[in-house]
């Protein structure tokens, strides 16, 4: 049975009712956020009932939305190895280093994380056609999920879309759009069409789910730890989702009695490219203007405006949080590096991570002895039109 109580506003905390389709606030245009009866879900759920569950995202049913078993669309998402990185965390100077690598999930991303919880819903709502824009690898997540469901799948994608995304797309049956641009003018396209196709709109947070698969993020962190948070998070950030979910499921596990207080920093990395929310961290601003001449080859990061801009925002200055922008030729550079040093070969996004790593380490923002997260977003297999640097 679900524990879901109602549907929340990030902006204005007006409610939605649950169990039916919901894009964004009816109110504010904002995203909405699922909200659990985590008191009794905290008196009836502890840690340890989670030892002899399946190791995937589906292990933390009780705070995940859908309602019927049924309705679960599964590949074995989530679970991801926590990875001790000894050799890069001797070179940069971090004794507790560590790589959270989601290029192990389904379709090659951790894009699969909120496209099973999404899809699963939409299944379970009774929805027959999902739509959304995709700079990359929530394309090929979608429609794989989509298509394991029965679910007609329409995708909007920038043309210059890294090439292993439209083949995976299109081999999974979803019908494939191609849209001179970038993200924003995709979501444009399809945003002229939904309506008269009927298509329902699974965009990063217009819609409550994506956001409840990336939470399982926070999830695996706390329980691969043995319950204890690490000091700093570093992520590569698009539209933010993975961020978001993140900070939430914090926030439901000290409320249901697994963890404390203690947060970590969060530090927000993207492109020199396209930096829209390290822009507007470090102007002190509640929101991030769009990103003029969005350019980078870290096709996840190539995200002009985020909806959840000021989410994002407040969970970087309430966790003392840092944001950075790094140049595309340094990430590039370091997918190739971290390669070497610990035989993981990144998605640029990852890449990105341990150049703002070592910049924030020369600078002594990170300490030596932090217990440090790195998240790789995807595998590298997907980016080999990137440009990375010759062997």
């Amino acid at each position: 049975m679900s524990n879901v109580t109602h549907l929340e506003c990030a902006k204005c905390q007006k409610i939605h009712t649950a169990g039916e389709p919901h894009g964004l606030c009816m109110n504010c245009g904002m995203p909405l956020l699922v909200r659990y009866d985590l008191g009794r879900i905290g008196g009836m759920w502890s840690p340890q009932q989670l030892q002899s569950r399946s190791a995937n995202l589906w292990r933390y049913r009780e705070v995940l939305p859908v309602e019927h078993d049924r309705h679960i669309v599964c590949l074995g998402e989530g679970f991801t190895p926590l990875l001790k990185a000894n050799r890069l965390g001797q070179a940069l100077g971090l004794s507790e280093l560590y790589i959270k690598d989601e290029s192990f999930n389904p379709t090659g991303s951790f894009k699969a994380r909120g496209m099973s919880v999404a899809i699963s819903m939409a299944k379970e709502l009774g929805l027959r056609k999902v739509a959304v824009p995709s700079a990359g690898n929530a394309a090929g997540a979608m429609a794989a999920y989509a298509a394991r469901a029965g679910l007609q799948a329409y995708i909007f994608m920038p043309d210059d879309a890294p090439l292993a995304n439209k083949i995976e797309a299109t081999l999974y049956g979803a019908q494939i759009t191609l849209v001179k641009g970038v993200i924003t003018d995709a979501a444009r396209v399809m945003a002229q069409r939904k309506e008269a196709e009927g298509w329902f709109d699974l965009s990063t947070l217009k819609e409550p789910y994506r956001v409840e698969g990336k939470k399982t993020m926070g999830y695996e962190l706390a329980e691969q730890f043995q319950w204890e948070l690490p000091d700093v998070i570093v992520y590569p950030t698009g539209g933010g989702t993975g961020l978001i979910g993140m900070w939430k499921a914090f926030a439901e596990m000290e409320q249901m009695g697994w963890i404390g207080p203690h947060r970590p920093r969060m530090v927000c990395v993207q492109s020199e490219g396209c930096a829209p929310i390290v822009r507007a961290f470090h102007s002190g601003e509640e929101h991030a203007a769009e990103w003029s001449g969005a350019a980078t080859v870290a096709a996840g990061l190539r995200v002009p405006r985020a909806i959840g801009d000021f989410i994002m925002l407040r969970i970087l200055r309430e966790s003392s949080g840092h944001a950075v922008a790094v140049p595309d030729k340094e990430l590039l550079e370091d997918v190739k590096w971290l390669a070497h040093q610990e035989g993981i070969f990144a998605a640029p996004e990852g890449g990105a991570c341990v150049t703002a790593a070592r910049r924030l380490t020369r600078e002594g923002w990170l300490k030596s002895h932090e217990r440090v997260v790195l998240f790789n977003t995807g595998s590298g297999l997907k980016y080999l039109d990137a440009g990375f640097p010759a062997v």
